[in-house]
């Protein structure tokens, strides 16, 4: 096993025991609201692309519907088969998620019907992160090679505290995030 998938594997279980350990009530409200500093880096015209997610992921369906309610354009990562690259694809009901439909890899997306559309910032979620705003994904590279072909887009990761590592293996095709958002911290050059 190479040591980024031993690392995935760790931070993996860390991340679980962390969420398993969190009252319902207190996991409710966390990721809530942007943290002021972040909004100021958001124009407000902003297509915000965010994800749906998994049960583990720090949650970002709060960060949709108050982007929504500000007048932002929404959109979720879609997939028309697994060997497909990401594109992202208006999330028009945030509120209800009535728009959202299976898809590739266990997760849920827009419909095939959504209109594809390029977010201006993306939210990304991650499996650990440094301080110097390194990010260690899922290993499908789906993000890295997004924000690789848009580098003008802001990239901003969600994560829990217990996703901080002092270092992570670093490749050339790894994508550095611009800011980093926990329940506790907001990481970022502000």
């Amino acid at each position: 096993m190479t040591y980024k998938k031993q690392l995935r594997t760790a931070l993996r279980e860390a991340r679980r025991e962390h969420v398993n350990a969190q009252p319902d009530a207190f996991r409710a409200l966390l990721f809530n609201r942007p943290p002021a500093p972040l909004l100021r880096m958001i124009d407000e015209t902003a297509i915000i692309g965010l994800y749906h997610a998994t049960q583990f992921e720090a949650p970002a369906a709060s960060y949709a519907r108050f982007f929504s309610e500000a007048g932002h354009t929404i959109a979720l990562p879609r997939f028309a088969e697994e060997d497909a690259p990401m594109a992202f694809a208006e999330h028009s009901d945030p509120f209800a998620q009535t728009d959202l439909e299976p898809g590739p890899f266990g997760l849920v997306q827009p419909s095939a019907n959504a209109s594809q559309i390029v977010p201006d910032v993306v939210f990304v979620p991650l499996i650990g992160f440094t301080k110097r705003f390194e990010r260690l994904g899922q290993g499908g590279g789906h993000y890295d090679r997004w924000l690789g072909q848009h580098p003008d887009c802001i990239a901003i990761g969600l994560a829990w505290d217990v996703q901080l590592v002092d270092a992570l293996p670093v490749e050339p095709h790894d994508i550095n995030m611009h800011a980093i958002v926990t329940p506790t911290r907001l990481y970022g050059d502000f």
